[in-house]
């Protein structure tokens, strides 16, 4: 463990071992006055760049946001835009639960079986990883009735049964599709270097089995600009329809009770996607973007973060404050709070 005297961003003892991220207090949990945790990470809120070619300026930043990450599950929604320029052509409902980690909620289920079906082929067909339902009371529900883990009721279900029909759609072999030299995935690659405008620093796998790109927060600001933008200013191109889609059907992307739901919900026009290990995206109609990693992978600190920048982007964050904090319990009464620090600079 760490000596609490080491600076968060010190190079790690071990050569072997990459140097730390330069992360920055942006979360504290508050008891009875007393700051009982702190919640490190990065952000930025970025804006399209008329000087340069489809690049964007940082708005607001804290932490290290051009150092690389994983973006994790909010990768899906780009790698949704590869499939709809590779032909995919979905209901706006389903397509929404192509760019989703799902609750494992009845609707999601049956919308990856309906994907599948609408493609001549059956669940056999996935390659994704097999787990309960991501929701608690999905996954308690299902568990009552007898449920086990499988394909269709882990979150990126949706994801797996599109590209399992891309596959089809395009005459790829469906076997494999997750190998990295597999035509989908070759095209994923090249359409996430378009939409960051970054090459990955590096490639992993991620929980779901799909390949993972190592990007940056500014990289991923900026797709997810793009995505919600081109709603209003590129309504054809595979941006747009992707970003419809999950502005028209927010309880396919995650679900009822999830935040991101919520934000989607509460914020009209925006764009947004959460990731394991602390990562929330969310773009807005006029390119602006917020990008979030909290640097311990909890979850609880993701939100209150976000709901921060975008109100230092002068956003109209009133509705969000049912998501913008959390509630201290102490004795089943308040005792405190969980809060986003002052990591805008004052102006």
């Amino acid at each position: 463990m760490l000596s609490p005297a080491l600076p968060v961003h010190a190079q790690a003892p071990n050569p072997d071992v990459t140097a730390l991220p330069r992360h920055a207090p942006l979360a504290v949990q508050i008891r009875d006055g007393l700051v009982e945790s702190v919640h490190y990470g990065s952000v930025i809120a970025t804006a399209p760049d008329q000087t340069a070619d489809g690049g964007v300026r940082a708005l607001v930043s804290a932490g290290d946001p051009l150092a690389p990450f994983y973006p994790r599950s909010s990768l899906k929604p780009l790698q949704a835009v590869a499939m709809v320029s590779a032909g995919l052509d979905l209901p706006a409902d389903l397509l929404a639960l192509t760019a989703a980690s799902h609750s494992g909620a009845a609707m999601h289920r049956d919308g990856a079986l309906r994907i599948l079906e609408m493609h001549g082929l059956t669940a056999d067909a996935l390659g994704n990883s097999t787990d309960l339902p991501y929701g608690p009371d999905e996954r308690e529900e299902w568990l009552h009735a007898g449920g086990i883990a499988t394909q269709i009721t882990q979150n990126c279900s949706g994801k797996h049964a599109a590209m399992a029909a891309t596959c089809i759609i395009n005459g790829w072999p469906v076997l494999g599709y997750l190998d990295p030299e597999h035509p989908l995935q070759k095209l994923v690659a090249a359409t996430v270097r378009d939409i960051t405008g970054e090459e990955p620093e590096r490639t992993s796998t991620d929980g779901c089995g799909t390949p993972l790109f190592a990007l940056t927060l500014r990289g991923m600001a900026r797709a997810f600009g793009r995505l919600a933008a081109a709603v209003v200013t590129d309504p054809g191109s595979p941006e747009a329809a992707v970003g419809r889609a999950m502005m028209q059907h927010p309880e396919m992307v995650a679900g009822e009770g999830r935040d991101v739901t919520e934000l989607m919900r509460l914020l009209p026009g925006a764009v947004a996607k959460d990731g394991f290990e602390g990562v929330q995206l969310v773009g807005l109609p006029d390119g602006r973007a917020v990008a979030v990693k909290i640097s311990d992978g909890g979850d609880r600190a993701r939100m209150p973060v976000t709901v921060r920048a975008l109100e230092a982007l002068d956003v109209d964050t009133s509705p969000l404050a049912g998501i913008a904090t959390g509630v201290v319990l102490g004795g089943g009464r308040p005792v405190g709070q969980l809060t986003a620090t002052d990591f805008v600079p004052a102006t």
